[in-house]
């Protein structure tokens, strides 16, 4: 009887792996939900100091000036974006739209371009560009 050696588990190097565009969009898709939930606190504080009187609202028009602030809500903003893009498409592969391989490619990458440029759109008004 042949000696059965039995097979190690092959060392992966995550460097290596090569992951097609709606895979790292799936990832993405992961990062800014856990981002978008982790900065929920702040979001919510933001809320209320907008919302609350004349002297909160000056604290928040101090607060979302800083330019630390507006990198952090630019983020979000993409965050948000492609969470929310990425969340359509999702739903749409659930009822079996755009499951084969060219038309899932092709939507993980309208999903990449629509969520940059509205970033890009958005991004520019919360800098204060117009």
């Amino acid at each position: 009887m042949p000696e059965m050696t039995k097979q190690r588990p092959k060392f992966l190097n995550l460097a290596e792996i090569r992951l097609p565009l709606a895979g790292f969009a799936s990832i993405l898709h992961r990062v800014s939900g856990a981002g978008l939930f982790l900065m929920l606190p702040l979001l919510i504080w933001l809320l209320e100091l907008s919302l609350g009187t004349p002297e909160n609202f000056a604290q928040f028009k101090a607060v979302a000036g800083h330019p630390l602030v507006k990198l952090i809500l630019l983020g979000l903003l993409w965050a948000f974006l492609h969470h929310f893009c990425m969340g359509i498409r999702i739903l749409l592969i659930d009822v079996h739209v755009g499951v084969e391989k060219e038309q899932a490619a092709a939507s993980a990458k309208a999903v990449m371009v629509v969520s940059l440029a509205l970033t890009l759109v958005l991004g520019l008004k919360l800098l204060g560009v117009y």
